[in-house]
């Protein structure tokens, strides 16, 4: 799942997109509201499983680092959920904390660190690049370590290359959210929170038309597998509590 806000005049939808074992992408649910208030991200979690998520098996959760939608993923499905976080969302929260002229350089070497195969030598690298900061920009070096381990859930579940592009940030999501500003950007007069949520399931459901498959499909068996994996070891580490 991705899950990624879009903002509509001065209200705010969450939207959960979804793709399946063939790589077919699918709006799966709209809620109004941010991914940093709490209940707006616990219901849409709820009216998912409501309509048939899954709760018993892996899932891998892609989402921007709002803190509410991360708590309400963690308190609906616990160890099961693999979630990681969007790195173009983390490099840009790290660039508006340094100077731009500093900002080429360091989001060169935020990319080199992302892009290592070895994840723990990919952790090692982050870690030392927010070191450097600590002194001149904390504020930076703050930023780059916070939820950095999630910054590297899809180094570390052995993706093709096809599919570490796909995954690694809520690029799709956001793809799905431009269009649907497009078709929204004659209305002028949002008059409430209900008219936003059924302009947008109307987009939603139009955009939806054309979509194609994920950038590498013909490898989405190894994410089955990765996430079958992780179902069975934590499965076996509930039972031998």
């Amino acid at each position: 799942l991705f899950i990624d806000g879009l903002a509509i005049a001065e209200h705010t939808v969450v939207v959960a997109l979804g793709v399946d074992e063939k790589g077919g992408k699918h709006v799966l649910g709209l809620a109004e509201g941010t991914t940093e208030n709490a209940a707006t991200c616990q219901a849409l979690l709820s009216e998912l499983i409501d309509r048939g998520l899954p709760t018993e098996r892996a899932l891998l959760f892609v989402i921007d680092g709002g803190k509410a939608i991360r708590k309400a993923i963690r308190d609906t499905y616990g160890a099961l959920a693999l979630v990681h976080r969007c790195r173009s969302h983390k490099r840009r929260n790290a660039m508006d904390q340094l100077p731009e002229g500093l900002r080429p350089v360091i989001g060169k070497k935020l990319d080199q660190a992302w892009a290592t195969e070895d994840p723990d030598e990919a952790e090692r690298s982050l870690r030392r690049l927010a070191a450097s900061l600590e002194e001149a920009h904390p504020g930076a070096a703050g930023s780059i370590r916070e939820g950095l381990e999630e910054t590297l859930t899809i180094s570390r579940l052995g993706l093709s290359p096809a599919l570490v592009r796909t995954f690694k940030s809520t690029n799709p999501i956001e793809s799905l959210n431009d269009g649907i500003r497009v078709m929204e950007r004659n209305v002028k007069n949002w008059q409430s929170g209900t008219m936003a949520l059924r302009w947008t399931a109307a987009a939603s459901l139009e955009r939806e038309k054309r979509f194609r498959r994920i950038n590498g499909y013909r490898d989405m068996w190894l994410l089955i597998r990765a996430l079958d994996r992780h179902t069975k070891e934590v499965t076996s580490s509930r039972t031998a509590a």
